[in-house]
């Protein structure tokens, strides 16, 4: 069990006193996005720690995920937990209304979802008292102190999966490495996405026997949903030319795939680029940047057609994506030509495609290694080299499908280790 005989710092003492006084504050702040997001009243106040669900009877297991990327990884683990412990009830948390929503579309059995209590003293009560969960775990870097130490004291075992810390908040920690021991002291274990992480936790304090190397959850998640009438319907429209996909890309970075785009048409000037910004809210800019390039687009959010003249279709919506990635199986995956960190290249793998990124992956180090070890992936720098990658896979049919079978087999050896993670929760937590 969790060793709790450390007691508070001085610096967790503070922490708690400036939640409380910031308290109101942090309340109009969250309550205003929200509204904005149309989330309604009664669910607004789930981040007071008000539950708008009743309590199931039994063995409650709680998960609690960041957002989007992090509620993708837990559905599939979710799923497979459920199957193991056919008798157990799950809660999952997440802070966002887009991962909110996703959860709904791809519930696992026997779960529901709230949103989490601020970390203030009230709303984290008022949630532990109506859960009780039996079993807490965190995902990622979702390190919320007051949460994980109430949490504790009332004999809930604590987990912290796929733990990710970056340099930057590792560097913090170790400052004060009074505090951070006090925190990390209550999780009963740590699974972290690479050796690099187990080391560092050690170093801020968390207890060696309860850390653990594993893999990225992220690898482990269910294929994206395909939405056969969406192909249906977009497939006769490209009416067979040669296409590729630019995803989750960020500002600063579509300057460099549209350069690319227009050196490629040079060779295949029907070449049709399908480009799905990260945050749709950026058409407005995507758009003047399309007409910089003088490149004709076409825009999903506003049903447009594609037609023979149109050479950028911007796929400016949300939860459509492995439908993109069943369109075409090259994918320049963004978030990389940017110190950004990258993003899960297994979603398009699992959909079989081919992975090209810019060198700027870092959150994804141990998952992109194999990859481009294998073939699967290719890294590239700038527009001409993003240019002759998606050129050779063009031009060279048996190099893609050399490629994909790369990049399917590298998801496949992850997904192998799943059952160990599943092994080791129940274990180490004491679930059956």
């Amino acid at each position: 069990m969790p060793n709790r005989t450390d007691r508070p710092t001085l610096l967790y003492h503070l922490y708690c006193g400036l939640t409380s006084v910031a308290a109101p504050l942090a309340w109009r702040t969250v309550r205003k996005k929200l509204h904005a997001a149309n989330v309604p009243e009664a669910r607004q106040q789930e981040r007071l720690g008000h539950a708008s669900q009743p309590r199931p009877d039994g063995q409650l297991i709680w998960f609690h995920a960041a957002s989007v990327g992090e509620t993708l990884s837990v559905i599939s683990l979710i799923k497979r937990l459920g199957e193991r412990l056919p008798k157990a009830q799950f809660l999952i948390t997440s802070g966002t209304p887009t991962s909110a929503a996703l959860i709904e579309k791809r519930m696992p059995p026997r779960a529901r979802h709230q949103y989490p209590p601020l970390d203030t003293a009230a709303a984290v009560r008022r949630f532990l008292d109506h859960w009780h969960p039996d079993a807490a775990i965190f995902v990622e870097s979702e390190i919320w102190p007051r949460l994980i130490v109430e949490a504790s004291r009332r004999g809930t075992p604590l987990a912290l999966l796929n733990a990710r810390l970056s340099d930057r908040s590792v560097a913090g920690w170790k400052k004060r490495p009074e505090t951070a021991g006090f925190i990390l002291g209550h999780f009963t274990l740590f699974l972290t996405q690479n050796d690099k992480t187990a080391k560092n936790l050690i170093d801020m304090g968390a207890r060696p026997d309860r850390v653990q190397p594993g893999t990225n959850l992220k690898a482990m998640s269910d294929p994206l949903p395909v939405d056969q009438a969406t192909l249906e319907d977009i497939r006769p429209q490209i009416a067979g030319r040669p296409i590729w996909i630019a995803s989750s890309t960020h500002a600063g970075e579509e300057e460099t795939v549209l350069a690319a785009h227009t050196e490629l048409m040079k060779r295949w000037p029907d070449l049709l680029l399908l480009l799905i910004p990260r945050h749709p809210e950026r058409r407005g800019e995507v758009a003047n940047l399309l007409n910089t390039a003088s490149q004709t687009a076409a825009f999903r959010s506003n049903g447009d057609r594609i037609t023979t003249q149109t050479q950028v279709y911007v796929a400016d919506t949300l939860g459509e994506t492995g439908t993109w990635y069943a369109l075409c199986p090259i994918v320049f995956l963004g978030g990389s030509l940017k110190e950004i960190g990258g993003h899960n290249p297994f979603e398009p793998a699992q959909a079989g495609a081919a992975v090209i990124t810019g060198p700027g992956y870092f959150n994804f180090a141990e998952t992109f290694a194999p990859l481009i070890e294998s073939g699967g992936a290719i890294e590239v720098k700038s527009p001409q080299q993003l240019a002759n990658a998606v050129a050779h896979w063009l031009s060279e049919d048996s190099a893609l499908a050399t490629a994909r079978a790369s990049a399917k087999s590298c998801v496949n050896t992850q997904k192998s280790a799943l059952d160990d993670v599943i092994d080791t929760l129940c274990d180490t937590l004491d679930l059956a």
